[in-house]
């Protein structure tokens, strides 16, 4: 039997989580000893767990959870470290003859590993003359150069995300494709027996699922969580310290955003991040659309 990859996807608080679980608890029951893999960035770090809605182990229920807590805050979390690592850990779980489901929601992530996905060269010299200009002039000024040399990369580039914009200008810079080619028109699965499911909320619901994620975010302790990251260094972390959610509680820990302010700028993040998530899943070729609460053994049988 060869083993499948399920690859369920999604924005950011529509149920990605619950469905994996009951999808692996199918699978379990006839006999595949089913396993997930985290394909969510900020769930790689240690101690992000209210900001990033992370499913407790106790609530796993027993079921085999990989690459989650695997990275300290003070570590960066890059793509192309990444794929490898999370195509080694399929690979085991199909070793031992199961399915692996592949469950997230950052789309660069998710399609390093579920598609041919070849990464553009790097400059370390490059990287760090753009990225001082990034401290000195801003984010502004590095995005309009973007869209001058490459407006379509510019075009799905968050324009305050100056790590994302000054990778791009690197890659631009030595004159290959930056981030936005590297998922072709015709994409091709890095192993053929991969389903890819896209959890789909409607927009109005999805939008108030995610103001109240925030709110209840601060009210089970973000803040507490966040002065605790910071006493381990969470303010040098390149990657985990800019996530939607944690920069906002660092402000506000510092005095510079009142709690309603922290908030209203987490709850505006997290439905544009959604809409961003959005438009990158829609691009999956294949891609079946299922509601949050779809049945798991339907999904086998189909």
């Amino acid at each position: 039997m060869v083993n499948r990859v399920w690859a369920i996807v999604g924005a950011t608080g529509t149920g990605k989580s619950d469905l994996a679980l009951r999808l692996a608890a199918a699978l379990r029951e006839r006999g595949n000893p089913a396993e997930i893999v985290n394909a969510d960035a900020m769930q790689l770090y240690r101690g992000m767990d209210i900001g990033t809605a992370k499913l407790p182990v106790d609530e796993r229920h027993g079921i085999p959870h990989h690459l989650f807590d695997v990275r300290e805050v003070t570590e960066e979390a890059a793509v192309a470290w990444y794929q490898p690592l999370a195509r080694g850990v399929i690979e085991g779980i199909h070793a031992r003859g199961g399915d692996a489901i592949f469950v997230g929601g950052s789309g660069l992530y998710v399609s390093s590993v579920i598609f041919d996905f070849r990464f553009p060269p790097r400059d370390a010299a490059v990287r760090e003359r753009l990225e001082q200009e990034l401290e000195t002039r801003g984010a502004g000024a590095l995005f309009a150069r973007l869209t001058t040399m490459d407006a379509a990369t510019a075009a799905r580039v968050d324009p305050k995300n100056g790590r994302r914009i000054v990778r791009a200008l690197e890659v631009l810079e030595q004159g290959a494709p930056t981030h936005g080619a590297m998922l072709p028109e015709a994409p091709v699965l890095w192993q053929p027996d991969t389903r890819i499911l896209g959890v789909h909320v409607e927009r109005s619901e999805l939008v108030q699922r995610l103001d109240r994620r925030v709110e209840r975010m601060w009210e089970q302790g973000m803040l507490d969580e966040v002065a605790a990251l910071r006493d381990r260094g969470l303010e040098d972390g390149v990657t985990a310290r800019r996530a939607i959610g944690y920069a906002q509680a660092l402000a506000q820990l510092s005095g510079e955003k009142t709690e309603a302010e922290a908030i209203a700028e987490t709850q505006a993040l997290t439905r544009r991040y959604a809409r961003r998530q959005v438009s990158w899943f829609k691009r999956y070729p294949g891609i079946e659309w299922v509601q949050p609460m779809s049945d798991a053994g339907d999904m086998l049988n189909a």
